[in-house]
């Protein structure tokens, strides 16, 4: 369990370095100069994440170690073992249980208190970078780091649609992060880029804090109030 643990946080960390470094490579070449001025605050970010990485690999390893030496969760190989129907269905259901718990985590980050001990690490990034998708204070980590792994112990998943979140979970947390819009403009503005969160919408939050809390969706943002629509980095 601890070897398992221990590899995990290597994974996510190496992961991060990979993902986030590559995003920012893209941004250095189609918005050069964007960054600069910001090696201080990219450092503490890169810093953040590294200790994120921990607090995420961390019970990662411990269920992957559950799911295959005691058979722990609900995580299954066999394509034929529930519908084929069901992978798309529960890669939709991780997504919005996902985003909806980010939701509500988040808006409650935003009460000082949780905010001065906590959020404010992440909203120290002015403007964010693609090095800032996992800079957060281990207190808020922790928050996001047990979403996923408690959710297979509930909800069926397949292990490639499983690996089908955590893609989109990466790619969506380090390009509304970037600070520029790399997503086309006729998707962003489009009927369904009404309901999706892009850097155009995550921008904003980070500009006025007190709205866009989504993580994937704009769902919960509509329902409640609090979607102010879209910056333009």
């Amino acid at each position: 369990m601890i070897a398992s643990a221990a590899v995990m946080t290597a994974i996510v960390g190496v992961r991060y370095l990979m993902t986030s470094g590559l995003f920012a490579l893209i941004t250095r070449r189609v918005r050069p100069g964007l960054y600069q001025g910001l090696s201080g605050q990219i450092g503490r970010e890169i810093g953040w994440s590294l200790l994120s990485a921990a607090i995420y690999g961390i019970p990662a390893g411990i269920v992957a170690w559950g799911w295959q030496e005691r058979g722990w969760t609900r995580i299954y190989n066999d394509p034929q073992a529930y519908p084929l129907w069901w992978m798309p269905l529960s890669l939709l259901a991780y997504l919005f249980l996902h985003d909806t718990w980010f939701y509500w985590t988040h808006r409650w980050m935003h009460r000082p208190v949780p905010f001065r001990i906590a959020h404010a690490v992440h909203h120290a990034s002015r403007p964010p970078t693609a090095w800032a998708a996992m800079s957060f204070h281990p207190a808020e980590a922790l928050t996001g780091a047990i979403v996923i792994p408690a959710l297979v112990f509930f909800v069926p998943i397949h292990v490639g649609v499983l690996g089908l979140v955590l893609l989109i979970m990466t790619v969506m947390g380090i390009t509304n992060h970037m600070g520029w819009e790399i997503f086309p403009r006729w998707l962003v503005h489009s009927r369904a880029g009404h309901w999706l969160i892009t850097a155009s919408h995550h921008n904003r939050h980070h500009e006025f804090y007190r709205c866009n809390y989504g993580l994937y969706f704009r769902f919960w943002d509509h329902l409640c109030g609090t979607d102010k629509g879209l910056s333009v980095p």
